[in-house]
């Protein structure tokens, strides 16, 4: 969240008229090429260009960012950091002591040269907005005792992306929260998005694999218990419609998928994977047959046992709108045939009437079977 730091300028053809900065200037934001050439007392004005016989528009002084300075910490001396208009005053070496930490790599030099640490005019450095300054003033409690206490009054989510900004580690024995129950919540998605990593890679992926195999382009799976027993009949199965249904024996997953904080947490992980069309829930899938219903002048129907399970369906198909889009120009009309053939006839039958006076009708009706 620290400032962008300056780069340099790229080469133009009017990198012989620049003047040098001076080193208290080496951050700060440069204007463009057209106008680095230009005198300061050019800028803003009209100019009179002879190329062409067109006249330039006035050019005007674009805005620049406020410098940037480097500094240089003495041993012992603290540091301000500026944060939501907040300004905390900070001992670098206590920072120092968390090199682990992206305020511990800021500081771990006690002279600070390089540009990846700039401070404003002041010798302040500024931490981007997005952090307030209640849950910044929380974050050093890190520093100084090793515990992030966060009282009931914030925000515990805006607490969790903040630490995870600034690499402060978001455990039980660093994070300390009265509201027990949100920050269980925070610690179920880490451990769910690990574990359904791990669920991926070992059981889905193989079962999608499988259904890739045969030229599908999206894949239909239910979760099973390891006890679950499928016994369907031959000559009368389920009805399940025209997917292809794979099936993964899996307690574990199964009992993961049984929770919809999970679930939510599962679909985001497959989005980030690039796939679409997800759907996850619990559905009804049938197990072993009961009966079998005959009736008049009907097909037998069989009538299956059905158990709640986890499911998922997904698609990796990149062209789905053109899959189910038809173009007419590429089927023949019949219609268009049957006009063609209908006119002709009736050419025809226009042409035979000029000779013979008579029209075809009254032909068929005056010759007899005998004839």
């Amino acid at each position: 969240m620290l400032k962008n730091r300056s780069k340099s300028a790229p080469s133009s053809p009017m990198s012989h008229q620049r003047h040098s900065l001076p080193n208290a200037m080496e951050g700060a934001l440069l204007p463009p090429p057209c106008l680095r050439a230009l005198p300061d007392a050019v800028r803003g004005e009209e100019i009179a260009g002879t190329e062409n016989g067109a006249t330039a528009k006035s050019v005007r002084r674009q805005p620049q960012s406020p410098p940037k300075h480097s500094i240089n910490i003495k041993p012992g001396e603290k540091v301000t950091l500026v944060v939501d208009r907040s300004r905390f005053l900070v001992d670098p070496a206590q920072l120092a002591t968390r090199p682990n930490t992206m305020l511990g790599r800021m500081f771990q030099n006690a002279t600070l040269e390089d540009s990846f640490v700039r401070a404003n005019e002041k010798g302040e450095i500024e931490i981007e907005e997005g952090v307030s300054a209640a849950v910044f003033k929380v974050l050093l409690d890190y520093y100084r005792c090793g515990e992030v206490r966060i009282p009931s009054n914030l925000f515990l989510p805006e607490v969790r992306e903040a630490c995870d900004y600034f690499l402060i580690p978001f455990t039980p024995r660093v994070v300390k929260c009265t509201n027990i129950g949100s920050f269980m919540h925070e610690l179920s998605n880490d451990g769910a998005r690990d574990q359904f990593a791990v669920f991926l890679d070992q059981h889905i992926l193989p079962a999608m694999f499988l259904v890739a195999e045969s030229g599908e382009r999206e894949c239909h799976i239910v979760i099973l218990h390891e006890d679950d027993v499928i016994e369907w009949d031959e000559e009368f199965p389920p009805q399940l419609g025209e997917e292809l249904i794979e099936a993964i024996y899996n307690t574990k997953l199964y009992r993961f998928f049984k929770y919809v904080e999970n679930r939510v947490v599962a679909k985001h992980i497959l989005r980030e994977r690039g796939l679409k069309k997800i759907r996850l829930g619990i559905e009804g899938y049938p197990t072993h047959k009961e009966k079998v219903k005959v009736r008049p002048g009907c097909r037998p129907e069989a009538v299956y046992n059905y158990v709640q399970r986890p499911f998922i369906h997904m698609s990796w198909e990149k062209e789905e709108s053109k899959s189910r889009h038809v173009d007419f120009q590429c089927l023949k009309s019949k219609s268009i045939t049957n006009l063609e053939a209908a006119a002709a006839e009736e050419d025809q039958d226009r042409l035979q009437t000029a000779d013979t006076g008579v029209l075809p009708h009254q032909l068929a009706a005056d010759s007899g079977p005998g004839e």
